[in-house]
């Protein structure tokens, strides 16, 4: 997992509950969360997705900004989603891999 300051590590954290509706993974083990900012009030999260043509994009989205609310200092939330890095396999963590090998999905 990429290096996070301590002041949005608590945001990470929680993100490790919201999972990818295809797989029983995380969206931070999957490697679709790219970097958490605050400021103030609100968070600013970048992602990626696996494909651009995800039928999932909305729910995850949706997902990510109720878990992020949930948190009593957050009042906004603001997902920017870009395709730059393009999301690969190598972006997976060690546990998103072996949850993929597990499911009988190649994880290289």
């Amino acid at each position: 997992m990429k290096a996070v300051a301590g002041g949005v590590r608590k945001y990470w954290d929680a993100l490790k509950e919201v999972n990818d509706p295809e797989f029983p993974i995380s969206v931070v083990d999957m490697g679709l969360i790219y970097n958490i900012e605050k400021n103030g009030a609100a968070l600013y999260v970048t992602m990626t997705f696996t494909a651009v043509s995800c039928a999932c994009m909305d729910w995850i989205k949706e997902d990510i900004e109720n878990r992020l609310l949930k948190e009593p200092e957050v009042k906004e939330v603001h997902i920017e989603v870009v395709w730059s890095p393009p999301w690969t396999v190598e972006m997976m963590s060690l546990k998103g891999r072996d949850k993929m090998r597990y499911w009988g999905v190649s994880s290289k």
